[in-house]
């Protein structure tokens, strides 16, 4: 969480591969350690501020979790934003992310 509330791509390099797949609406699954720090960009582009906070971690086994998380800040031009977020992760052997997939509580922002 560290490296992603630091809203720098750069910090988030470390976590991806090129065989990493991940989906966070409104985009389609996306795979691939360059396409997916692209897309960190893009969403760190669309907040004035934006910080995550985990609230309860589940371990499902076979190296996956399931995060829940809250995330508040201030969306370029459309004011404070909130939500709910509940996230399953699937690690590497090594700790690299093998799979990525965010469920939103509210998309009516997206």
């Amino acid at each position: 969480m560290k490296d992603l509330n630091s809203l720098n791509p750069e910090h988030l390099e470390k976590w991806f591969t090129d065989e990493s797949i991940i989906w966070i609406p409104p985009t389609k699954e996306i795979s691939g350690k360059n396409r997916i720090i692209a897309l960190f960009r893009a969403i760190f582009r669309r907040y004035e501020k934006i910080e995550w906070r985990v609230s309860e971690i589940f371990h499902l086994g076979n190296n996956k979790y399931f995060y829940q998380t809250s995330s508040s800040g201030n969306m370029n031009g459309k004011g404070t934003y909130n939500n709910e977020i509940c996230t399953v992760v699937q690690f590497s052997e090594c700790g690299k992310i093998l799979y990525l997939s965010d469920y939103f509580k509210d998309t009516k922002v997206f």
